[in-house]
């Protein structure tokens, strides 16, 4: 059984509707899987636009997507940030003197727990994911 991770970005394209990806991820349930770190970024996203709005129309639009958000996370499998997946990304950091970027932090994370499952990684993001060694990536946008 293979694994499959979506990445944020998958997430995004899928929560708006996207029809490759939506078709993409009925062919893989229930193997599919997000990360702790993909529902961080989502949240983050959310309570920054949702702190800036100052109108109760855009109050209301973007509290709604987060319940949004939020409905979708009860469904779909959630994958930790677990002790096997901080030392796989210790094991990175350790290794690939590159990988050590604040802006790769997030991504490594979710490549850390995509290789302590031996998942693939479905993601748009192949110029960084690309750099992890081992890490089997797709992207279903394309």
């Amino acid at each position: 059984m293979t694994i499959w991770i979506l990445d944020t970005d998958h997430v995004s394209h899928l929560l708006q509707g996207n029809k490759v990806v939506s078709s993409r991820v009925d062919r893989v349930l229930p193997d599919l899987a997000i990360t702790v770190v993909t529902v961080q970024e989502i949240f983050n996203g959310w309570i920054v636009k949702i702190n800036g709005a100052s109108e109760s129309t855009e109050l209301v639009r973007l509290y709604t997507k987060l319940w949004t958000n939020l409905e979708y996370f009860k469904q779909v499998r959630i994958l930790n940030f677990d002790a096997e997946a901080y030392n796989c990304y210790e094991r990175l950091l350790r290794e690939n003197k590159q990988l050590n970027k604040k802006r790769l932090q997030k991504d490594l994370r979710i490549a850390a727990i995509a290789l302590s499952v031996n998942a693939v990684m479905v993601t748009r993001n192949k110029r960084d994911f690309s750099l992890i060694p081992g890490l089997v990536i797709e992207d279903w946008t394309e």
